[in-house]
């Protein structure tokens, strides 16, 4: 005999992501959750963003990590709202942990929250946590064929960020390969070549992110 766990907890936490995405609906709260490998840049790709945003609009971060609050007293430290969520060994986050994380913070006052899931390309993929928009970030030194390897977290992506594309001549990245690989899985997907810690690229990445944001809180 063989009893399926997977799917009992799936439909528990997509009932809960739906409640999610109802209440960021009501609050009127653009909600982007953030899926990337270790040391692909996460981090700094939110701060990127933040200064990029932080004039026009009121912006938090949930931080997803399986230990320490490293992450999250970065972004502290900029004067933005951050909670941190640890799994404690998980390797996703859930719809119930956003859920957790949110009442701590003041939805009547922000337009615009970013959830760094926890550094993974497999786990995250099954978890809906109630987000406007999934996006993913692809470092150059990962190499241009990861999405042969992880076609799925690539295709329920709404946007990839390819990071670090300054560095692109010294790993012999093939940004045209990439993206064509990438659109073979998702023909809708935007993609993004970003340099976070030197800024290159960010104004297109955040004029997209921009207007979402907007139409979301209209």
């Amino acid at each position: 005999m063989q009893i399926d766990m997977k799917q009992p907890i799936l439909d528990k936490n997509d009932r809960l992501a739906q409640e999610n995405r109802a209440l960021f609906a009501e609050k009127r709260v653009f909600v982007l959750d953030l899926l990337a490998s270790p040391g692909s840049g996460k981090t700094s790709t939110i701060l990127a963003t933040i200064e990029a945003l932080r004039d026009e609009f009121n912006i938090a971060v949930i931080e997803g990590d399986i230990a320490s609050d490293v992450d999250a007293k970065r972004i502290g430290a900029q004067g933005i709202a951050a909670v941190q969520i640890n799994t404690g060994g998980a390797c996703h986050l859930e719809s119930d942990m956003i859920r957790r994380a949110v009442d701590a913070l003041d939805l009547d006052n922000l337009d615009l929250i970013i959830v760094e899931n926890v550094g993974n390309l497999v786990c995250p993929t099954d978890f809906d946590l109630g987000e406007g928009a999934k996006v993913m970030i692809l470092s150059v030194p990962e190499g241009d064929d990861k999405p042969l390897k992880y076609p799925l977290m690539f295709s329920i992506c709404d946007v990839l960020l390819v990071n670090k594309i300054d560095v692109a001549p010294y790993f012999n990245f093939d940004l045209d390969k990439c993206v064509e690989r990438v659109k073979k899985l998702n023909p809708n997907i935007q993609v993004f070549p970003i340099s976070a810690l030197k800024g290159e690229g960010i104004e297109p990445w955040a004029d997209w992110l921009r207007e979402q944001t907007k139409t979301w809180n209209a």
